[in-house]
């Protein structure tokens, strides 16, 4: 069983920057990591109009694979939900990863116990309303609010990254440590 962990949070608030340096601190260290990444806006697509994996979509191709010398990229048209987020976890597991960290899907990761958080915000109310959003496992406090440091009756660490960055990763390893019995850790 792969070990989840999110970052939640408003838009700006550090998200990216907190997968970022987890990704680069395991794999640094020969963790075999995944990362699932929600766009909200409409109509995205990394499928631009004109490319030859456009066209073919566009004459009724539902799955669409792209293979370079580098990369592999399967592009699914799709009416996706928050729900096609477990299949995509389920693909992922067949990759044998240590880790999958997932950037974003508040609205459905919030009441699972079977991800951690850790949330990033801009403002204080940004703030209360993630966590009063979310069970736990809450495993950290990281982004914009943790760089002001504003005092806070909350008993979860704030973090700034980079600077606090091994306590967040001392922080992760015990929880990857406790939920799977043969993990990958940073030293």
């Amino acid at each position: 069983m792969v070990v989840l962990i999110a970052a939640v949070g408003v838009s700006g608030s550090g998200k990216t920057t907190t997968i970022e340096f987890l990704i680069s601190s395991f794999t640094e260290n020969g963790c075999k990591v995944g990362a699932i990444k929600h766009i909200h806006r409409e109509n995205f697509t990394i499928d631009k109009e004109g490319t030859n994996t456009w066209r073919f979509s566009q004459a009724g191709s539902k799955i669409t694979v792209a293979i370079s010398p580098d990369e592999i990229a399967t592009i699914e048209k799709t009416k996706a939900s928050l729900k096609n987020l477990d299949e995509v976890i389920k693909q992922l597991e067949n990759e044998k990863l240590d880790i999958i960290f997932i950037e974003g899907f508040h609205s459905y990761i919030s009441k699972r116990p079977d991800i951690a958080k850790i949330i990033t915000a801009k403002t204080n109310e940004d703030l209360d309303k993630t966590i009063s959003n979310s069970v736990p496992p809450i495993l950290a406090i990281t982004g914009v609010i943790a760089k002001n440091k504003s005092p806070r009756a909350i008993k979860i660490p704030f973090l700034d990254l980079p600077n606090e960055g091994n306590q967040l990763l001392d922080i992760v390893n015990k929880y990857i440590s406790a939920n799977k019995s043969k993990y990958c850790q940073v030293n």
